[in-house]
């Protein structure tokens, strides 16, 4: 598969994962491949709602706090790379 992770911007490895940008529950159709790791912790740190009003300014959402600490931790990992995901703190 050709580009990279809508997130990260790393390359894709053999598992991709297909994302909503707006969710399906919020009208959304469209998606875009991710890394599964990265698909993951959007939806541990942002809720649905939060992701519809980001929608498709990924610039936004690489800025919000929890995603920026994770993407600094990704970015020299390869990628094929999976971890346990951790949920935000309350």
């Amino acid at each position: 598969m050709s580009g990279g992770c809508w997130l990260c911007g790393r390359p894709l490895g053999r598992r991709v994962q297909w994302h909503h940008p707006v969710p399906k529950s919020r009208g959304g159709r469209d998606t875009v491949p991710i890394h599964p790791i990265c698909h993951a912790t959007l939806h541990a740190n942002l809720s649905n709602r939060a992701l519809a009003d980001i929608g498709w300014n990924v610039e936004r959402l690489r800025c919000q706090p929890d995603i920026a600490t994770f993407l600094r931790w990704i970015a020299g990992k390869p990628p094929d790379f999976h971890a346990p995901t951790r949920r935000a703190r309350p």
